[in-house]
């Protein structure tokens, strides 16, 4: 699943691949930029703002994509098969003499000026792998609303930038409290580091290709993926329901034992019945 320090390592393959180089290849398959060709441009880098991507080109261009749920950047050596999904998934193809970037299932895809990126994530908070982060800032986002569930706060990519489903669930673990306390009814000793330990699992991950919050050895996750499994400190069996207002699927796990605070109750229509967590190709 796509979340920051995904998409912190989608930036740097694209970056590493692409940067400095001019395009020889050119092919946008959404209906909106199929006739644009931007052969013969240099590609001047890519980087990550949260969960958004942003490559520049010469010219003053810029592209942006989102992954969301599904999306994914390859790139690919010369001759190399491509192995992102299969070719009507392809949404972008940026080539080089030497390499080729791929998109698969980008629901977000969009050309504008370079000067205009802030159209388009201006409205992000601090970015927890980038270099505007502001722990101070980032706090007092999340509790300017202190009624707001604390997993619904963290998901808002306008209070901070770069948290998912999984590190929603792992960070509530670890601050042991449920996804469904309000913000303003963390302990303040909690409160108070929550921004230094989101950041933490961030930069822990951006380089790893299996994301790890537990730092044992045949475990990776606490609680996310894990119900009806038992936890791993306390053994009670881990749970999982849909959090927010069912607009999107969003799959919150916890500890009904090691988390304090609200949750839903037996019977409740949000309870869920668990499934293999998603893993982007």
């Amino acid at each position: 699943m796509p979340e920051g320090d995904t998409v912190w390592q989608a930036a740097r393959r694209l970056h590493e691949g692409l940067a400095g180089k001019t395009l020889t290849r050119s092919d946008f398959r959404v209906p909106k930029y199929a006739t644009v060709d931007l052969t013969g441009r240099t590609v001047l880098g890519t980087i990550p703002r949260g969960k958004h991507l942003l490559t520049r080109f010469e010219g003053g261009l810029s592209l942006h994509t989102h992954l969301r749920m599904e999306g994914a950047w390859k790139v690919y050596g010369t001759g190399e098969r491509w192995r992102g999904g299969p070719a009507h998934q392809i949404r972008a193809i940026l080539g080089t003499a030497d390499r080729t970037a791929v998109g698969y299932r980008l629901q977000v895809l969009e050309l504008l000026r370079t000067g205009e990126e802030e159209r388009v994530v201006g409205h992000l908070g601090p970015d927890l792998l980038g270099p505007d982060w502001d722990p101070e800032r980032a706090l007092a986002n999340l509790l300017a609303d202190p009624g707001r569930p604390l997993g619904e706060a963290l998901l808002d990519q306008r209070n901070l930038a770069g948290i998912g489903n999984i590190y929603k669930s792992e960070l509530c673990f670890l601050l042991g409290v449920t996804p469904w306390l309000p913000v303003g009814a963390l302990p303040a000793d909690r409160a108070e580091k929550l921004p230094t330990l989101a950041k933490r699992l961030l930069e822990a991950n951006r380089d790893r290709p299996v994301r790890q919050t537990t730092g044992l050895h045949r475990h990776d996750l606490f609680v996310y993926g894990r119900a009806p499994r038992p936890c791993l400190r306390c053994h009670t069996p881990v749970r999982v329901a849909d959090q927010g207002d069912g607009s999107r699927e969003r799959p919150t796990y916890w500890c009904p034992t090691c988390q304090q605070g609200p949750a839903p109750a037996s019977g409740s229509p949000q309870l869920r019945r668990d499934r293999p967590p998603h893993r982007s190709i």
